[in-house]
């Protein structure tokens, strides 16, 4: 779904002559008692750190949907005396005719998404990898900006700029007349949801894209083709398994959306499923936690299926690499002429896509108001941002969104990389076990995961306490993102080769320690992009944190969706700008690193 980040090349060389220029490391791993019995005590010590580590997990996975399931299946909350095993739940939900809309309304968005993203994804790939369209190297960290940026900002970005009276809408009323659309409306929702979500099939089409040969689109050229049939009947035919991929994830995204649904829904109307759960909270004047059940145990039904199709599909798309090895240099096609009309028409994506929400947001944190009449040198204001300071609350969401990016990425890496060390290499049927478990948490939403991490606290006396601290936000975090996690730190692993941890066993050392002393400091540049990629993830995760809301675990994204509940808009858009910048600090320090943010 997010980038891979992946180890520098140079670096893993690095390592791997360092060790072999200095066989004294490899030495120093030897046992030094000589009447120890290291393949007895490596097998004993290796297997309980995966029995430790894989329970671990297994814990944290299956707990939170369990308590769902269960939950499901009573008459009332779980807390209250009188619940009883029942399907009252599930009868009251399917009867709701907001259930209803709201399900089929969600169908429809998310079929409208990937009929929008994975065409115009799959085009865009196909003309930054494989044509020689102007500024390739700086546009691409521009394409992925909105995989970064908190959908929630996106959204009020889009209402500031092209709302009623937002910006561009009292310009377009002052040149023509009227407002030519309406943002409120599904449509809109589809249009706005379908182009956010293109970098999602770029990523996917263009890592695709790149592990082909030229051979066949250069015999395509002198064949007569031009740029478009070649990327039409040669180049994107080769890569359908990936496009298809990215498809499937768009769609299973669109039951994820949250935010935008949320924000430029009708207030008084129930949208999407999401938007449904949220508002479910009291339906029956208490918290309806049974009801809220079923919705997410419906949610789960639909996007689990989907999850696992894309594994397959992943799977799939390795039969079409057609360069093996170190690979063949591709010449890039020649649009001629219309290498300006390419340029052109990504910037006109980025402009709408990227530049309306985000300069809406940042020009409404400027202004004390705006409407028809307005003149903007009457109306620049600071006083936005010098409100932030009011508002304790704000700050210390800002303190915890830092801290959970920084710290809690920092240990969620840590994690991940003690479930993927437990399991790489390891010929175990197990390991097919761990790669569906990590999965499992991916066909939960983050609202849906953040619900269900808050019923585990409340079910479980032990664990109440934590519901007050930043534990639960971060617990939350790193389970939501498990198996995006795990696959940047497995790839990460697979950088180094088998051969250094055979040298440090045959001079004696445990599996365990030849991992600790080998493997991982060989990849520590890949844990290091890793962590900077997870924190770009915790520091624009909203979704996740909102049933975990309370005094001391404000965080930046929950806190503006309910500030845009209470209509102050002004904290909003200064606390959205904010956000932007720690995002735009995050992204500048991983390129500048080399992180590499395609696929």
């Amino acid at each position: 779904m997010y980038p891979t980040s992946a180890v520098q090349p140079t670096h893993v060389g690095q390592g791997r002559l360092a060790v072999a220029a200095h066989p004294s490391r490899l030495a120093s791993l030897a046992p030094q008692d000589d009447g120890e019995k290291p393949g007895l005590d490596d097998f004993m010590g290796t297997s309980l750190y995966r029995l430790i580590v894989l329970g671990v997990t297994a814990i944290c996975v299956v707990a939170p949907l369990s308590l769902v399931i269960y939950q499901s299946f009573l008459t009332a909350p779980f807390f209250d005396p009188s619940a009883k095993f029942g399907l009252l739940a599930y009868s009251f939900v399917f009867e709701d005719p907001d259930f209803s809309q709201a399900f089929w309304t969600t169908i429809i968005v998310a079929a409208g998404m990937a009929i929008i993203a994975v065409p115009l994804g799959a085009l865009l790939a196909f003309l930054m990898v494989r044509t020689d369209v102007p500024g390739r190297n700086w546009l691409e960290p521009l394409i992925l900006v909105p995989i970064f940026v908190s959908a929630v900002v996106i959204a009020f970005g889009y209402v500031v700029a092209i709302g009623p009276v937002g910006i561009f809408s009292t310009l377009a009323k002052d040149v023509l007349g009227f407002v030519p659309w309406n943002l409120y409306s599904i449509p809109a929702l589809i249009v706005i949801a379908g182009l956010t979500h293109v970098p999602h099939v770029y990523l996917y089409s263009a890592a695709a894209l790149r592990g082909l040969g030229s051979d066949l689109e250069e015999a395509a050229r002198i064949a007569g083709a031009n740029p478009f049939r070649v990327a039409v009947n040669v180049s994107l035919p080769m890569i359908m398994p990936a496009i298809l991929f990215a498809g499937v994830l768009v769609f299973f995204l669109g039951f994820e959306l949250f935010g935008l649904p949320l924000v430029l829904g009708d207030p008084q109307d129930v949208l999407v499923l999401s938007t449904y759960l949220y508002k479910l909270t009291n339906k029956l004047g208490i918290p309806s936690y049974q009801l809220m059940a079923v919705v997410v145990v419906v949610i789960i039904a639909v996007t689990a299926p989907l999850v696992f199709m894309q594994r397959l599909l992943l799977r799939q798309a390795q039969r079409y690499v057609s360069v093996r090895g170190k690979g063949l240099k591709t010449q890039p096609l020649r649009l001629h002429g219309w290498r300006w009309v390419a340029f052109g028409a990504i910037l006109l994506w980025l402009f709408v896509t990227v530049a309306v929400p985000l300069f809406g947001i940042t020009l409404r944190s400027f202004v004390t108001t705006w409407g028809e009449g307005v003149k903007l040198l009457d109306v620049l204001t600071l006083d936005h941002y010098r409100e932030l300071s009011d508002y304790p609350n704000v700050i210390r969401g800002i303190l915890n969104t830092l801290g959970i990016g920084i710290i809690g990425g920092a240990a969620a890496v840590a994690c991940y990389t003690l479930i993927a060390l437990a399991v790489h290499r390891w010929t175990s049927g197990w390991t097919r076990v761990v790669d569906y478990l990590v999965m499992v948490p991916r066909a939960m939403p983050g609202l849906v995961a953040g619900l269900a991490l808050l019923w585990v606290f409340l079910f479980v006396p032990f664990l109440s306490p934590l519901k007050s601290t930043m534990v639960s936000i971060w617990l939350a975090y790193s389970i939501v993102w498990l198996a995006y996690g795990m696959r940047l730190v497995s790839g990460t692993l697979l950088q180094v080769g088998p051969e250094l941890e055979e040298a440090a066993r045959v001079s004696g050392a445990s599996d365990l320690r030849a991992k600790r002393d080998v493997t991982v400091p060989l990849v520590r540049y890949g844990i290091l992009a890793s962590w900077l990629l997870i924190f770009l993830i915790f520091v624009r995760e909203y979704s996740t944190g909102i049933y975990l809301l309370g005094p001391g675990t404000e965080v930046i994204g929950s806190l503006l969706v309910s500030l845009w509940g209470t209509g102050a808009v002004d904290l909003v858009s200064a606390l959205s700008v904010v956000n932007v910048l720690m995002i735009g600090v995050g992204l500048a320090v991983a390129v500048r690193l080399g992180v590499r943010l395609h696929g």
